[in-house]
């Protein structure tokens, strides 16, 4: 067992990106070659006020990047984002919901290479993550 530092809440709201419709479109469109937001929203159809607080949500979770920002014919700053997930486990099994995530930076990251579960039972103790060996 380790102690998650506080990534246990992280790790629940990851899992749920990551089970959002727009949330799966922009990472896929963005695992290749980094793409704008109003890009993402065109080629999905997705709304851009949702495009923008998806990308919102998947930065704060480290799950994307802005990986650069250039300059529009109309003068305007563009932001170019790029998706981090290499990969993501996401089991519910015996009542309980365990996960793991792997980002392209192949080193340790914010997640650990560990399997973590996720308590949603709120009379079953502490929010530790657990290791499954």
């Amino acid at each position: 067992m380790g102690d998650d530092g506080g990534v246990g809440i992280d790790v629940l709201r990851v899992s749920q990106l990551l089970t959002d419709e727009y949330s799966i479109k922009i990472l896929v469109a963005t695992v290749r070659q980094p793409k704008s937001a109003q890009d993402i929203a065109n080629k999905f159809g997705i709304p851009i006020a949702a495009t923008y607080r998806r990308i919102k949500d998947l930065e704060a979770a480290g799950l994307i990047v802005c990986q650069e920002r250039r300059l529009s014919q109309q003068g305007k700053r563009v932001s170019y984002y790029l998706s981090m997930l290499k990969n993501a486990y996401v089991f519910f099994e015996d009542g309980s919901l365990r996960v793991k995530f792997q980002l392209k930076t192949g080193g340790a990251d914010r997640f650990g290479d560990d399997w973590h579960e996720v308590q949603l039972d709120p009379s079953k103790g502490d929010d530790k993550d657990r290791e499954d060996k």
